[in-house]
């Protein structure tokens, strides 16, 4: 039988980290949803019939509701620039792997099942950082608070983003930002050790319970960032083609211009971004929106196999790939695919192990390679906790290692190694 891209994906896991627009975001009463740009002098939207929902970026950006089809009424707004709708987001579903095989011993399933970490030289580097002081902020579906591997989860400053507002941290009902905390910052206490054990992870759930929009990300971007995060984690992959989105070309760029402000608020409250590039096997140069990674202040990251190659599944472009960073799978679905192919970890073992509701699991996807970076970039800021945003990002890049130069358009400075990046501090 041969098999589509989806089911491919859906096979190894790796569908989980596609975001799609499902249509325009709605408040919870019904009315329309809008992002507006202002000129920081007092945009008077209630006037015009608008409520706002949030501010963000020191208002720069508000989110607002209100009637139908209004977005050229709050563009003529007084103190409003731009305006768009809202887009109202949803994850591809994750087709688990089940398997029973799972060592009970941390340091056999390091040795036995994270190839990930291994080839990041991850152990060797935990002996001069853990991550210890640091706060990982994981901007996704939730975190299952009550996962034996993830009792490091600040339940406080963790947040569920629903309609445009800051609400309580409710858990994970996806499973797939338990997968990624799990890569980043898994204590080990029972099986499963992520990059950085000992950093604070915050849940800020964008997609589990919440509307999941454009602004509920950008919401939980700045949340991240007004928690200090060292770094956060978006492992929500985004790209679509301009004639696919919106009737006019500017209205793509506007919503990729429309992150900008908030992306720069992190920079300057000292959170550093990790983007997944996607999964749409693409060159991400042409004209595509592309999200969160080409932002400034964010670093994207492509995926990599076992054999450091780029995986079958990944987006690459040389302006938005950074680095690289493994996120299962070879090369070809052939050997990513079959039990039997002559590669040294066959399926489903070159996937990415991590915890997951209720358990453990594998998945493939650049979701799965971003965390890689996060839980770098925690360690990072341990042994330099005055590194802004841009030396911790030049800091993942000048330890990478594979690539032929820094701008390959596959792996950009290349394939992450957390070891020759802290020795840098030494």
């Amino acid at each position: 039988m041969r098999l589509d891209r989806r089911s491919v994906l859906k096979g190894i896991g790796a569908a989980g980290a596609t975001l799609l627009v499902s249509g325009v975001a709605s408040a919870s009463d019904g009315q329309a949803r809008y992002i507006a740009q202002t000129n920081n002098r007092g945009a008077d939207v209630e006037s015009a019939g608008f409520e706002v929902l949030n501010e963000l970026a020191d208002g720069e950006l508000l989110l607002v509701k209100g009637p139908e089809d209004a977005v050229d009424n709050l563009k003529d707004t007084n103190g409003v620039t731009a305006a768009v709708r809202d887009l109202e987001l949803e994850l591809e579903p994750v087709l688990e792997d089940d398997h029973d095989e799972i060592p009970d011993d941390p340091d056999d399933v390091y040795d036995e099942l994270l190839w990930d970490k291994q080839i990041q030289d991850v152990r060797e580097a935990q002996a001069h950082a853990t991550g210890e002081g640091t706060t990982v902020a994981i901007i996704d579906t939730g975190v299952d608070e009550n996962h034996p591997d993830l009792k490091n989860l600040d339940d406080e400053a963790s947040a569920a983003i629903i309609d445009g507002d800051i609400a309580s941290h409710k858990g994970d009902p996806d499973g797939h930002g338990t997968h990624v905390a799990g890569t980043v910052a898994a204590t080990g206490d029972e099986v499963m050790t992520g990059t950085a054990p000992d950093a604070t992870i915050v849940s800020v759930d964008v997609l589990g319970y919440g509307t999941g929009s454009f602004g509920d990300i950008m919401v939980g971007m700045e949340h991240a960032a007004d928690v200090d995060a060292d770094a956060a984690n978006i492992s929500l992959g985004f790209m679509i083609a301009p004639q696919e989105f919106a009737e006019s070309e500017d209205n793509v760029g506007m919503y990729r211009r429309i992150f900008e402000p908030v992306a720069n608020y992190g920079q300057r409250k000292g959170t550093l971004y990790v983007g997944s590039a996607g999964n749409d096997e693409t060159d991400l140069q042409g004209g595509w929106l592309r999200l969160w990674n080409g932002l400034s202040g964010v670093i994207g990251v492509s995926a990599t196999g076992p054999n450091d190659k780029l995986s079958f599944y990944s987006n690459w472009g040389r302006n938005d790939v950074d680095v690289g960073a493994p996120g299962g799978g070879y090369e070809t679905e052939q050997k990513s695919l079959d039990p039997e192919a002559d590669v040294e970890w066959p399926h489903p073992l070159n996937l990415v192990f991590s915890t997951y509701p209720g358990g453990y699991n594998w998945l493939a996807g650049t979701s799965m390679a971003a965390p890689q970076v996060t839980g770098l970039a925690a360690l990072v800021r341990e042994l330099d906790s005055g590194a802004n945003p841009q030396q911790v990002l030049q800091a993942v890049r000048q330890g990478a290692e594979v690539a032929d130069n820094h701008g390959d358009s596959d792996l950009g400075a290349g394939r992450v190694n957390a070891l020759k990046t802290i020795d840098r501090f030494d």
